[in-house]
């Protein structure tokens, strides 16, 4: 299923969006930035001129297509603040669920909190590996950036087939 045609396109153009934001962050290191990746590229946010995003996407298609992998994953990434939530949330559900009495619920918050903890414990090592075999794929294949367009101040449109 991962590699669909729509959906390896995505998983392709996020690995290449991390990679150009890793690239990005070491030129301007105070600059905030984010991504949103699709099958036909991504968005760029960020005060960013386009000469250095061409720059550095050119720069991260050709070091993942020469097995720079670890560029893929992205410790800012939404599939790691996901998979926090997602854990840290279900985990602490977890003593909670069935209680009907307010006062049990009250009496089994400091339960909820450590399996909160553990939930946002597990999620550190998971989240990355999920960018690794399921969100990005470092393999670019045939991918190729088509256009770079500046769409307004702070967003910028990288088009790729």
């Amino acid at each position: 299923m991962l590699n669909l045609p729509l959906i390896l396109e995505t998983r392709r153009n996020h690995a290449l969006e991390h990679a150009s934001i890793h690239l990005l962050s070491h030129k301007h290191p105070t600059q905030r930035m984010a991504g949103h990746s699709n099958p036909t590229g991504f968005y760029l946010l960020g005060n960013l001129n386009t000469q250095d995003i061409w720059e550095s996407v050119t720069e991260a298609h050709t070091r993942l297509n020469s097995g720079e992998h670890d560029l893929a994953i992205h410790p800012g990434c939404g599939t790691n603040l996901a998979t926090t939530a997602l854990l840290s949330a279900g985990f602490a559900w977890l003593p909670l669920r069935g209680t009907k009495s307010t006062l049990w619920r009250f009496m089994l918050i400091p339960f909820a909190l450590i399996f909160a903890f553990v939930g946002f414990n597990m999620s550190k090592p998971l989240g990355p590996w999920l960018q690794k075999h399921v969100t990005t794929e470092a393999k670019l294949g045939n991918l190729q950036i088509v256009d770079i367009i500046y769409v307004r101040k702070g967003v910028h449109r990288v088009i790729t087939k």
